[in-house]
């Protein structure tokens, strides 16, 4: 199954390569996505070199446009239908705000609007901008909208204060990854058969009835019961 991460700026924002690790550990394709502010604290070099798979930096490529710059402007709607979740971690206050409250100014903010796959957020901040009354707000917004957060841990922190803050561990994270997947597997042990394309009916030996299906209906819908964790045969 393929994981969006989205990585936000964050002093905690190391800790997301180990988690990529982990991630592919249990099996699954993680594509990274940074936010301007992650870039500050560690390269898209770094994460292009764990997961294998392209680094999302930028809402939009090269600025000269072009069929480049094109791709890549709906680049975040193509990722978001082939994402299975989208996990967030470290998420800022900045990021849960910009979630509660509908914006979309860069990549990530774009494709959490256009995704439907179950998203995970796991904050990480100084422990005073956690209790804040906005951040607190925020948070519950997103747990009624369905986002699986994951409360960070208590210790001490990078500003030198000590309370709750610290991004939560990899096998809290992980576990969650996995309760919020669980939850859209309501197929598992079921068979689904799905046929697709078009057909063809004989009326004599020289005519016959057809339709211009291109069967891509039935791919999609095999695709989907697949990702429900039903077993799919495809005709």
């Amino acid at each position: 199954m393929r994981i969006t991460l989205g990585v936000t700026g964050g002093v905690a924002a190391y800790k997301a390569a180990e988690l990529v690790r982990r991630l592919q550990q249990d099996g699954f394709t993680v594509q990274v996505v940074m936010t301007r502010g992650a870039r500050e604290f560690v390269t898209p070099l770094t994460f292009a070199a764990l997961s294998g798979q392209k680094v999302i930096t930028d809402l939009f490529g090269d600025s000269s446009g072009g069929e480049a710059n094109l791709e890549s402007a709906i680049e975040h709607i193509a990722v978001a239908q082939r994402t299975d979740l989208l996990l967030v971690a470290p998420a800022t206050a900045d990021i849960i705000a910009k979630f509660a409250r509908g914006m979309a100014d860069d990549f990530l903010t774009t494709l959490y609007l256009a995704s439907t796959a179950p998203v995970v957020v796991a904050p990480a901040m100084n422990v005073n901008m956690w209790n804040h009354a906005a951040n607190q707000e925020n948070v519950e917004v997103l747990r009624a909208r369905g986002v699986k957060i994951v409360d960070p841990a208590e210790g001490y922190l990078a500003c030198g204060m000590t309370g709750a803050g610290r991004l939560a561990g990899q096998e809290d994270i992980v576990a969650a990854v996995r309760e919020a997947l669980k939850a859209q597997r309501d197929l598992d042990g079921e068979q689904v058969l799905v046929t697709a394309g078009p057909t063809c009916e004989d009326l004599d030996p020289a005519r016959y009835i057809t339709n211009r299906s291109s069967g891509k209906m039935g791919y999609a819908v095999a695709e989907a019961a697949a990702r429900r964790g039903a077993k799919v045969m495809l005709v």
